[in-house]
């Protein structure tokens, strides 16, 4: 009898037990329901508020060698019709966001360091090649932890210069040859190639481009052809079994992304013969020599240097800077040529003088010039230079920028058109037009801003336009590299026009 009755006691408990169990489940399933119904600890804090979520920005330093041009508005062009040449020039009000701009053009320095690391490039190639050196450790195909990577270069072992053996000699030698006359060794310029590739970054955000066809189109009225076939052209480049470089606009159905990296090979070195080939019966035989390879000439601008090289040259630099960087490199933006917009818009300073200083006079009371050009009494040495001069010695403009007007003239990311800013938006203007090696050749002209040492003072004015073709070089032409800013804050004053 008690017996019986413990065990019905035990039998309650349990249903008991049982229950309390069942109940912590049901609680413990409501907390996990409630806390997805209304977020985290964090949001209940906040009260369930929106309140944003928050993280450190990113702060970018500024660039070496640059100076910052901040964002603001300006009438572009020249109001009334040039009274010397009768040329009128397109005019516009213009808003422009803030970049970074290279404080002097680019020199021969610089750009040497450039073709310096295209040809150690090559001779590290060929020292892991077989045929050449055979050493393995020039090239990277494994990480830390023996996996394989993609095969890159290891620029962190130094090119054996002093003591090579007789195998790395033989790789070395391999990128130099012979003057057939004179016998001078010299770097074989043909082999001075640079391949680098550019995704199409605008392109391929287009709607008309998108992989997704639903995409294309967001009026729900129109009908989508999931089989649509949408053809895109793209840049690309090989090197023949001869050497040469091969360039080929292709055109194919969109498949991927891919179809948006373009491909590019540039042969780096500078035509030097330029001082010879602008100037028919003069003696430039000098400038031809020694304006490029000279230590003398270091500080001065890089001329004949194509559109083509100026834009691989700021791909490069990209690839160099971004090398050295951590995860803050996602946030920085490529180096490139300034839009036409840009530069004029840089060059005419913080007041949108007509030139780089203030005033139409080319030089001062006391006779000291602002900038580096032919006078038009066509006495070149007038202002202490006869060609180019060493970039900086005269004063900079109002964005602290050196050389806006005169010295060399200054290649622009922007295609040549009469109409020029006229047929651009009002904000951050461009008119871009990668033209294809089939193109026309007039297709193929880029606007040059800035004027140079030859030209005289009318033509050194920030709105003066004039073009060069993507492929001349010119003894008169150089460039200068400018980077989109990663950020860009609110302001409470308005810049003053």
């Amino acid at each position: 009898m008690q017996k019986n009755t413990f065990d019905k006691i035990a039998k309650i408990q349990g249903v008991f037990c049982l229950g309390n169990m069942m109940l912590y489940v049901c609680a413990v399933a409501l907390c996990l329901t409630l806390s997805a119904c209304y977020g985290s600890d964090r949001a209940m804090m906040n009260g369930g508020e929106v309140t944003g979520q928050r993280s450190a920005g990113f702060t970018e330093p500024a660039p070496f060698g640059m100076v910052e041009v901040k964002r603001g508005y300006l009438k572009i062009g020249i109001e009334n019709k040039d009274t010397l040449w009768g040329l009128s020039t397109p005019t516009r009000d213009i808003s422009v966001d803030g970049f970074w701009m290279d404080q002097t053009e680019v020199t021969n320095s610089m750009y040497r360091q450039f073709v310096e690391w295209v040809r150690d490039s090559i001779i590290r190639e060929r020292l892991a090649d077989p045929q050449y050196g055979g050493d393995e450790t020039f090239k990277i195909e494994v990480d830390r932890y023996g996996e394989p990577v993609t095969p890159h270069l290891n620029w962190n072992k130094p090119i054996p210069w002093r003591k090579p053996t007789e195998d790395q000699e033989r790789a070395i030698q391999s990128v130099y040859t012979k003057h057939p006359i004179d016998g001078t060794v010299m770097l074989d310029v043909k082999q001075l190639n640079y391949r680098y590739e550019v995704f199409d970054y605008e392109k391929a955000a287009l709607r008309k481009y998108r992989l997704n066809p639903n995409e294309r189109n967001l009026n729900t009225d129109f009908e989508v052809d999931p089989n649509e076939v949408v053809m895109i052209s793209k840049d690309t480049a090989y090197i023949d079994e001869n050497g040469e470089i091969v360039r080929q606009t292709i055109e194919r159905p969109l498949s991927s992304l891919y179809d948006f990296l373009n491909t590019y090979i540039v042969p780096v070195y500078p035509d030097t013969t330029c001082w010879v080939n602008d100037f028919p019966n003069a003696n430039n035989e000098t400038y031809m020599k020694l304006y490029f390879s000279s230590a003398t000439y270091n500080d001065y601008p890089v001329v004949g240097v194509t559109w083509e090289q100026a834009a691989a040259f700021c791909a490069w630099r990209t690839e160099y800077l971004l090398r050295g960087m951590g995860p803050q490199a996602r946030y920085i933006q490529r180096y490139r040529l300034p839009t036409e917009i840009e530069w004029e818009y840089a060059a005419r300073g913080k007041e949108g003088n007509p030139y780089p200083w203030t005033g139409e006079e080319g030089k001062s009371d006391k006779g000291c010039f602002f900038a580096n050009f032919k006078p038009d009494n066509g006495n070149y040495t007038e202002d202490g230079n006869l060609i180019t001069s060493r970039t900086g010695i005269y004063g900079a403009n109002s964005n602290g920028l050196f050389d806006m007007a005169g010295n060399v003239a200054e290649w622009t990311s922007t295609v040549y058109t009469e109409s020029g800013v006229a047929a651009m938006a009002d904000l951050n203007p461009e008119l871009k037009y990668n033209a294809a090696k089939e193109d026309p050749y007039i297709l193929k002209r880029k606007s040059v801003r800035g004027g140079s040492w030859k030209d005289p003072i009318s033509y050194i004015r920030s709105a003066w336009r004039t073009w060069e073709y993507q492929n001349q070089p010119r003894s008169f032409v150089g460039f200068r590299c400018v980077r989109s800013k990663a950020a860009t804050t609110s302001s409470n004053t308005s810049n003053k026009k």
